[in-house]
């Protein structure tokens, strides 16, 4: 299929612009004046000689059914698509000839021919300019031959209207001529054939058939198509109408939907974008405090090593001296204070470990891109600054152990070792150091034991042998952790009571005699226990083993009791 020449201005015969033309008179392919315009079977109206250089879509052989067994070959129907709606259209076997011709476009083009080519002359006498046409004889007439044509009695019935006027309705039309016969108007039917003939035609081509005026059926087989129109087109075309409005409705709201979502699109990268930013500040704000922490840590581990070197080599060039210079009663004069002094370098002073010096070079410091980081101005942002060097002022100790314990009881707490972030570091092998020590007894330490649980936290447990306030030194990397050092009570041990908590030794021991009792009860008739209301008896319950009558006591020791009854006393029966 080709369309070219449609975007080419057209000319027409006379040389005037296609743009000032009728379109309903121009064929859309060669953009001309319709010659010869044929009717395709989706009702576009093209030239012949156009849909004749139309490229082929498909070519098919087809019999027809009437056709006799000997008939050979088969016609040939060749498809084209309509330059117009693309529709496949078929041609006949004979060329674009055996279409119907477009007697409205040969109207068009012969209004079109009028405003070009001057008036039209009179079809009567062939002398006047026409200024009338007879709608029943359809010629048109002069002025002298309307007027003749109105005396006349056989037609001065006849409608004639002005051409100007004509014109103005778009009604001017000209004759339809039959081809086989020229200058024969087709004013019959052939109802048989279902053809416009002229007279000639119907006398003999369609001398047998049944031939009426076209006048007198075409109401019949105009109504066809006024029903088809009406009935079923004319709605079906609203029904289009409306769908195709709702649908430019739809297209709108759509283009609205995408503009808004867009902005909305813009909004959220701005916004984003924002946030990364503040996400990327924040990052490097946290770089920076590892920077600045671990530049601290660096320098208290060199300011606790030069002071440690300082005095270690105070200390050693000394002894050396004194060692080597000094005289025997020097060296036995000083020996006191020296030895003091280097015991102290040598016990408690800054003892070095491997794990307490080690460079802080930053290689712990790592950054994870892809782990999330919650959220910054409401976007989720990715991610993270990692050190996983332990920041001793950020780890915790905890557990019940780490403020009161019992004497002689094994209590315990846990040192969760933590990262400059406050996690929790996710591998053991620190350097802790945890010391209790009696506030008042300076040679009273407690021994404990720490277990490493390789999870980043530390089991700590000791046993106190004395009752006391302890003080309880906690380091990681010789550094206190956050809260140390913690004030540590110990509390005396509790003695348990030996006997019941009774009402009297008479009722616990069911009557007997020998029971006895903690307190300085006595019963007459013989019972060496206490009774009611007999003498001694406290007027309340009270334990058998010490005579206390607090049910929720420590029992009195043996000096005690030795000291309230000489006598002993015998465990009474429990109730």
């Amino acid at each position: 299929m080709s369309r070219a020449g449609q975007e080419e201005p057209a000319h027409g015969a006379n040389g005037a612009q296609g743009s000032a033309r009728s379109p309903r008179a121009v064929c859309t392919v060669c953009r001309r004046l319709f010659r010869d315009p044929k009717l395709l079977p989706c009702l576009h109206t093209f030239c012949s000689d156009c849909i004749r250089q139309l490229e082929p879509f498909s070519v098919s052989a087809r019999s027809r059914p009437d056709a006799p067994v000997r008939e050979d070959p088969p016609a040939v129907t060749v498809t084209v698509l309509c330059p117009d709606c693309d529709s496949e259209v078929d041609v006949p076997p004979s060329g674009p000839g055996g279409l119907s011709i477009d007697h409205l476009a040969l109207d068009e083009v012969f209004l079109e021919t009028l405003e070009t080519d001057g008036p039209l002359g009179c079809d009567l006498c062939g002398e006047g300019g026409a200024e009338s046409r007879c709608d029943v004889c359809c010629v048109n007439l002069c002025e002298f031959c309307c007027q003749a044509h109105r005396r006349q009695k056989r037609t001065a019935s006849h409608s004639v209207q002005s051409l100007e006027e004509l014109k103005s309705r778009g009604r001017l039309r000209r004759p339809v001529l039959c081809s086989l016969h020229a200058g024969q108007e087709l004013r019959l039917f052939c109802q048989p054939c279902d053809l416009p003939v002229c007279l000639e035609c119907a006398a003999t081509l369609h001398r047998d058939h049944r031939c009426c005026p076209t006048q007198d059926v075409i109401d019949r087989h105009g109504d066809r198509i006024r029903e088809l129109v009406s009935v079923r087109l004319r709605p079906r075309l609203e029904r289009l109408k409306d769908s195709l409005q709702k649908v430019e409705v739809s297209q709108e709201a759509l283009q609205a939907r995408v503009d808004a979502t867009a902005n909305e699109v813009r909004a959220f990268a701005r916004g984003y974008a924002s946030a990364v930013e503040a996400h990327c500040l924040s990052l490097l704000h946290r770089l920076e405090e590892l920077h600045v922490q671990h530049r601290n840590q660096l320098h208290l581990q060199k300011v606790q090593l030069q002071q440690a070197l300082l005095d270690v080599r105070g200390g050693v060039e000394f002894a050396e001296r004194l060692l080597s210079c000094g005289s025997d009663a020097g060296i036995l004069s000083a020996k006191g204070v020296t030895l003091r002094r280097l015991t102290g370098l040598a016990e408690s002073g800054y003892n070095p470990h491997p794990a307490t010096v080690a460079p802080v070079d930053g290689s712990s410091i790592s950054f994870t891109p892809r782990e999330p980081a919650g959220e910054v101005e409401g976007y989720p942002v990715v991610g993270v600054i990692k050190s996983k060097t332990v920041a001793p002022g950020r780890c915790t100790a905890e557990g019940e152990g780490l403020q009161c314990s019992m004497e002689g009881q094994q209590s315990s707490f846990t040192l969760v070792c933590r990262d400059s972030a406050g996690e929790q570091m996710a591998q053991g092998g620190e350097h802790v150091l945890v010391s209790i020590v009696h506030k008042e007894k300076k040679n009273c330490s407690v021994e404990t034991a720490v277990v490493d649980n390789s999870d980043g936290s530390y089991s700590v447990s000791y046993t106190p042998e004395e009752p006391g306030t302890f003080s309880v030194w906690v380091c990681v990397k010789a550094q206190h952790v956050k809260g140390s050092p913690f004030v540590l009570t110990v509390k005396r041990k509790l003695r348990r009571h030996t006997g019941t908590f009774h009402c009297c030794s008479f009722c616990s021991s069911g009557g007997a005699k020998e029971a006895r009792c903690g307190c300085t009860g006595t019963m007459p008739g013989g019972f060496k226990g206490c009774g009611h209301s007999h003498k001694g008896h406290p007027g309340k319950p009270h334990w058998s083993c010490c005579g206390s009558t607090t049910e929720q006591s420590e029992c009195l020791p043996q000096s005690v009791l030795a000291a309230v009854s000489p006598r002993g006393h015998l465990r009474t029966v429990e109730l």
